[in-house]
């Protein structure tokens, strides 16, 4: 019988959940929007929601909370400064899980879990911008060699 017990297994070690947990919780805040299965999806969805929620309160016992649920700086100040303004007069429910089909390889049900009202540019974040080459830069090769008599 399965009573008492909260969390699904996904049938992975406790240590390989919490590691899984961490880093896409991690992804999550970063991106705002990540692809994942939807097992997954739903195990991370309540833990997301909490991790904002301890983002609203201000003080030392949640800064320490947050950092040793996320173990990452960046994440924490997103949480801290930008998520928890964004949702500061909402209650809860500040994620979304919208299903998107199934993987070609095994065929198993696939997801999006995104933040309610997101930053679109946010998905962008480690994209590097083009630079745009003038013609001159084109016509000059880079390797140039330059022949020394001696």
């Amino acid at each position: 019988m399965r009573h008492g017990l909260v969390n699904k297994k996904l049938n992975r070690t406790s240590e390989h959940r919490k590691a899984l947990l961490k880093n896409m919780l991690n992804s999550l805040i970063k991106y705002e929007q990540i692809t994942t299965t939807l097992p997954k999806a739903k195990f991370l969805k309540p833990q997301a929601d909490k991790i904002i929620t301890l983002g609203k309160k201000v003080n030392l016992q949640t800064s320490k909370l947050l950092m040793s649920k996320l173990q990452n700086a960046k994440s924490m100040n997103k949480v801290k400064k930008t998520l928890s303004k964004r949702y500061e007069n909402r209650k809860g429910g500040y994620t979304r899980i919208v299903k998107a089909g199934f993987r070609y390889g095994d065929n198993a049900p696939m997801a999006i879990i995104e933040f309610i009202d997101r930053d679109l540019e946010a998905k962008r974040v480690d994209k590097k911008k083009k630079e745009k080459i003038t013609t001159d830069q084109k016509k000059e090769p880079k390797d140039q060699k330059k022949s020394v008599k001696v």
